[in-house]
């Protein structure tokens, strides 16, 4: 009896032992954000320099969306909340939209969602600048909608509904998908963890 209860406490010891060297294995590099300049909800000048030092959660988002843009401002509010305020981490929203998305018009998009001031970032600017950091940087897909395939007025993009971890030093960790809950818990884990880094 007591060997048997030995080797269930050895097997145990070793299965969490695995278990945390496989969590402890670090995340992949997929590539960089550029370097870019940009304005925020406040019409601050935000660059990549900006941002250097604070793990980031980014997407790709549009205030005139009446669709997966809810979900994901849903998504991020919640990463929000679950973040403890003292960690190095930010929320960095790009608009598809630069012609509409004044600083102004994501101020109140942001403030529908409880976005603490510099803490999530929600960013517009020049439309060449933008798509620069969306497709080449964070490799998400950001498309114009032909007008010919507009269901309503404000369907004017077809973009990616991934969140994208970048860590301090601004390489991209991880993607995750911005509209289902499930993957909250696993972008929050390791957020903490690149914070910790």
């Amino acid at each position: 009896m007591v060997w048997v209860g030995l080797a269930i406490t050895i097997c145990a010891i070793f299965t969490g032992f695995t278990f945390l060297q496989a969590r402890a294995k670090p995340l992949p590099i997929y590539g960089s954000l550029p370097d870019f300049t940009l304005a925020d909800q406040d019409n601050q000048k935000t660059t990549l320099a900006t941002l250097r030092g604070d793990v980031c959660i980014a997407d790709a988002i549009f205030t005139r969306c009446a669709g997966q843009c809810l979900i994901m401002s849903s998504t991020m509010k919640q990463i929000q909340g679950a973040l403890p305020g003292s960690l190095p981490v930010k929320l960095v929203s790009f608009t598809t939209d630069a012609a509409y998305d004044t600083p102004a018009v994501l101020k109140k998009y942001g403030a529908r969602y409880g976005a603490e001031d510099g803490r999530w970032l929600f960013l517009t600017g020049d439309k060449t600048i933008l798509r620069h950091a969306m497709v080449d940087g964070l490799k998400l897909s950001v498309v114009d909608k032909p007008p010919g395939e507009q269901e309503t007025p404000d369907d004017l993009f077809i973009h990616s509904t991934k969140l994208v971890l970048i860590d301090k030093e601004g390489r991209i960790r991880g993607y995750f998908d911005g509209e289902t809950p499930d993957s909250v818990a696993q972008i929050i884990a390791d957020a903490k963890s690149l914070a910790r880094e």
